[in-house]
């Protein structure tokens, strides 16, 4: 049975990488996990729905391989499950989740309670992604054991506060993990989240631009060679806000200052919901961009992540 304390024990960074529709996949999950973070992708991204349970065995594997190879633990995995009623995946993917047993179920979108349920059945945890204290206190009463907390400046579907208003005040009511979300990319960042009690940091962007990363080429060019003037908060792509880069929206023929101005509607996962598609022809990203000038693997990443992450706490604890 997995608990908070042995899923950090089990990796030798306080980090999460989030999963990224149609950027996470079995090469960036089995990078991270044998680089010593918990990897994580959507379940959306392994198609058709049968594929999901192919990805995992991969993953299992690869994670073992890794171990064999280095002779270091792998750090555990997780699956993103959107629980959004317009997602007709949802059972059978959760049904898959659990025949596999997998360590970290990441919920969004929607309440998790039946997932936290079936999860908790067989000894796996839930952490949930909330936007504020609304969502944050429906997903504890829902009996989650993390919240993750999307923060201004994330990448993907993020929301509107404070890093800082966001921790603290669920903490207050809330003694499970949190996990901090918004424009990580170094590990002083890291440390940051570390200092407002977090227990894990949750980094996305740095890791779309990831050699391992499934996203398009373009895409990691557009992220590297863009900063934070560059990213449009819209609700215009999906429905619901999210950040994406300016130069993918102007390449689909659209005006970013109008993108940001629209209004939000219900969303869909059904395909073809959206025209152009969103995280396929509209790039998403954190504004944490403008701290990455590189395409670069996992393991060199995450090297440097380690690095500066010993650098801060020691002229913490230095007191210089």
């Amino acid at each position: 049975m997995w608990t908070v304390e042995s899923l950090r024990a089990a990796a030798r960074l306080p980090i999460i990488g989030a999963p990224m529709f149609l950027a996470s996949g079995v090469d960036l999950v089995v990078a991270q996990c044998a680089a010593g973070v918990i990897g994580t992708f959507p379940a959306l991204n392994a198609r058709p729905q049968e594929e999901l349970s192919r990805w995992l065995t991969e993953i299992e594997a690869g994670r073992a391989a890794a171990e064999a190879a280095s002779g270091l633990p792998s750090a555990p995995y997780g699956v993103n499950l959107i629980v959004h009623e317009s997602n007709p995946r949802l059972q059978a993917d959760l049904d898959t989740v659990v025949a596999h047993k997998v360590p970290l179920v990441i919920t969004s979108l929607s309440q998790p309670g039946p997932v936290v349920e079936a999860v908790h059945g067989y000894g796996g945890l839930v952490f949930h992604d909330v936007i504020n204290m609304r969502h944050a206190r429906k997903a504890a009463g829902a009996g989650v054991d993390g919240l993750i907390l999307v923060s201004a400046g994330a990448g993907g579907h993020g929301g509107r506060m404070s890093p800082l208003a966001l921790a603290g005040e669920a903490r207050r009511f809330f003694d499970g993990a949190l996990i901090l979300s918004g424009a990580i990319s170094d590990g002083r960042a890291v440390v940051a989240a570390e200092a407002l009690g977090c227990t894990f940091a949750y980094i996305g962007t740095l890791f779309l631009t990831a050699a391992e990363s499934m996203a398009a080429v373009a895409h990691k060019e557009m992220a590297v060679a863009s900063d934070a003037s560059e990213i449009i908060y819209s609700p215009l792509f999906t429905g619901t806000h999210g950040n994406y880069l300016a130069g993918s929206i102007r390449a689909a023929g659209l005006d970013p200052a109008e993108a940001a101005l629209a209004q939000p509607r219900r969303m869909a996962f059904a395909e073809g919901a959206s025209k152009p598609k969103a995280w396929k022809e509209i790039f998403g990203a954190g504004q944490g961009v403008g701290q990455i000038d590189r395409i670069e693997p996992v393991a060199q990443i995450v090297a440097r992540l380690a690095s500066e992450r010993d650098e801060a706490l020691t002229r913490l604890c230095g007191g210089r």
